[in-house]
């Protein structure tokens, strides 16, 4: 098959969201621009608002109890980001 230069784009739906991609490419076949969208990226300000509108009404538990609510928030939007990545350090400043 001879290259040609284009443009391919598509969705692609998984179990956590819709997978958004495009590559351009050149006369020779090189891919000269690829756009990934992946679902967590398109949760993350859901993902914030949510943890920023629950986590005042819990900051009288423990720190640890505290790290494992907020990772149970994320894990709504996205349960391969825990395990994937060590994705929350969490600190408490209490005054």
């Amino acid at each position: 098959m001879t290259p040609r230069a284009g443009r391919a784009q598509w969705a692609t739906e998984a179990p956590r969201g819709t997978l958004y991609h495009r590559y351009d490419v050149a006369d020779d076949g090189e891919i000269i621009e690829a756009k990934i969208v992946p679902p967590t990226s398109q949760n993350l300000r859901h993902m914030e608002h949510d943890l920023w509108q629950f986590l005042p009404d819990m900051l009288d538990r423990p720190d640890d109890e505290l790290t494992r609510l907020a990772e149970m928030v994320v894990r709504n939007y996205d349960p391969c980001i825990s395990c994937a990545t060590h994705f929350l350090r969490l600190d408490v400043d209490r005054v």
